[in-house]
């Protein structure tokens, strides 16, 4: 609007001093530069000119318009996938949740198996002992009986061997080591 007003101020101003005679002649400059306007809006028109800048201009429409297409294209899968990677992140930490609980539960159930198995094993250990004492208590006591036995037989063939003497006595010595053999087992 600026530089509109001015041109026009001037323009109509400089027509009026360069201009002297009849308007129709080829004198008159204004009318020299109406007619060669008209013949160069004549050419553009002849040559298509402005439907060669209106196709252009058309077809730069339609090529934004085509990428303004894509743009959003590209929009809605770029959210599509970051949902699409927004669930996988939900569901992966859902699935660690899961895994550690799992965990947890895992390591309970095998420290409570543990002190059942240890509780098991001391149980055993102990029974095992204990089975092993009897067994040396009974060993103990029947090595203590035999050798009881074995001392009281050599006494009583010492005290026999003194009181009999000769042939009677060996006799009686030998029946009577075979009737405590017999009695012991």
């Amino acid at each position: 609007m600026r530089i509109i007003l001015p041109a026009l101020l001037t323009g109509a101003a400089v027509p009026a001093h360069a201009a002297s005679g009849p308007f129709f002649s080829l004198q008159n400059t204004n009318f020299t530069v109406l007619i060669a306007f008209l013949i160069f809006v004549g050419i553009l028109v002849y040559f298509k000119v402005p439907a060669m800048l209106s196709g252009l201009l058309d077809k730069r429409a339609a090529k934004i318009q085509e990428d303004l297409e894509t743009a959003r294209k590209l929009r809605d899968e770029a959210k599509a996938l970051l949902a699409s990677y927004d669930r996988k992140l939900k569901e992966a930490k859902e699935q660690v949740e899961r895994i550690v609980a799992n965990a947890q539960s895992d390591a309970s159930n095998a420290a409570a198996a543990a002190k059942a198995d240890l509780a098991s094993s001391i149980a055993r250990k102990l029974q095992a002992a204990e089975e092993q004492i009897a067994a040396a208590e009974t060993s103990a006591i029947r090595e203590v009986r035999e050798r009881a036995i074995a001392v009281a037989v050599a006494a009583a063939g010492d005290v026999l061997a003194k009181q009999m003497a000769g042939e009677n006595a060996g006799a009686l010595i030998d029946s009577s080591i075979t009737e405590v053999g017999k009695r012991l087992n």
